[in-house]
């Protein structure tokens, strides 16, 4: 049985894990200094929790990381000095929302292991089927390889990096599509027309948009590095720096009251109007 070893037990992290535990796979991770809703999510999941990362990266064949994007550098060296200690190597995957020269500077942090660059696309799989996982690098088929269930491996032909690439694409697409919504609904609310405005954009294409400013304001505090991530590449492909004020965005609708509900927890019946006026509320209200 191969044993994946989870570095990062959020929502993404724990589903990614539940779905190679369907497969077969032995899933382990740590709690060691997480939070109760970390705890409930590894629990639901059941993932079987070990004493310390060190404990992790011995037991595991596959190391998969998912943590915020500007805790990326932090979680490699983490691991790095985990299989230091416990005299290990195994198959180090990075799964987080980052720029390719970040993934560069990853994977200078861990050159005495193997090393598979990969990308998430899509919500996790305890929510719902159909997530893809983009992967790349020299061992992108052996990740690929895990027993996966309502996951779609896609290897993306090239060196760790490119599936980084895909990932900062896509993102700017879907996460800033949310980022406009949310501008566009604020102003209109500001000038009282919300209602014309919700109706506008769902015959255009574009359902529900106030539920999706809700969801995306309870993860707006991790979209905040990650916008950073894709300024980057878009930078280093010789074109403005646009995220950078998408950042900017998030980083202030992190500071409302909405931003403080879990994401599995929020209301996504919430009504229009309650929506924006909890996004104009300060968090510490």
């Amino acid at each position: 049985m191969t044993t994946v070893g989870l570095h990062g037990a959020g929502h993404m992290g724990s589903g990614l894990g539940w779905a190679l535990r369907a497969g077969g796979a032995r899933v382990v991770t740590t709690l060691a200094g997480r939070s109760a809703r970390t705890r409930k999510l590894v629990a639901d999941a059941g993932l079987e929790p070990l004493d310390s990362l060190d404990a992790v990266v011995a037991a595991a064949d596959v190391v998969l990381t998912v943590v915020p994007p500007d805790a990326a550098r932090k979680a490699a060296v983490a691991l790095a000095e985990a299989a230091r200690r416990t005299g290990t190597s195994p198959l180090m995957t990075d799964l987080n929302a980052i720029a390719p020269s970040t993934v560069d500077d990853i994977e200078r942090i861990l050159a005495e292991h193997d090393f598979v660059d990969g990308a998430i696309s899509g919500p996790p799989p305890t929510l719902e089927p159909g997530a893809l996982i983009y992967l790349s690098g020299d061992r992108a088929e052996d990740v690929a390889g895990l027993p996966w269930r309502h996951v779609e491996p896609v290897v993306v032909p090239g060196p760790a990096g490119q599936a980084s690439a895909v990932k900062m694409c896509t993102a700017s697409v879907y996460k800033g599509t949310s980022a406009l919504l949310t501008q566009a609904l604020r102003t209109a609310a500001a000038n009282g027309v919300l209602d014309v405005v919700i109706a506008d954009l769902t015959t255009g294409g574009f359902p529900n948009p106030a539920r999706r400013a809700a969801v995306a304001a309870t993860k707006a505090h991790r979209f905040v590095p990650e916008m950073h991530e894709i300024a980057a590449t878009q930078r280093a492909a010789g074109l403005p720096g646009l995220f950078t004020t998408m950042a900017e965005v998030y980083a202030q609708i992190a500071g409302t009251d909405l931003a403080g509900e879990d994401p599995e927890g929020v209301d996504r019946a919430m009504p229009p109007a309650e929506v924006i006026r909890r996004l104009g509320r300060p968090r510490s209200s």
